[in-house]
């Protein structure tokens, strides 16, 4: 305190090294194969397969029932995408 102003100073230690891993020590992404990336994403654009499209009215005008067709349709999209 110098009379106008509270001065904290304070310092936060630097911790240990971690460990090398396991693709050197230049931190560089490890290799990923075909197989693997195939695996993981196998099933990212198949979770809206189960989705049926809406089909279109040939004059144009919708009545309600389709509408909630349409509600259900969108809410199914969205609850298959989530994870």
């Amino acid at each position: 305190f110098d009379g106008s102003f509270v001065r904290f100073t304070f310092a936060i230690p630097r911790g240990n090294d971690g460990s090398q891993g396991a693709s050197g020590s230049d931190g560089a992404p490890g290799e990923v194969s075909a197989a693997d990336l195939a695996t993981a994403i196998a099933t990212t654009s198949s979770n809206s397969n189960s989705i049926g499209t809406i089909g279109q009215v040939a004059d144009q005008s919708y009545n309600p029932a389709q509408i909630q067709d349409l509600i259900n349709k969108v809410d199914a999209l969205i609850l298959a995408l989530r994870r």
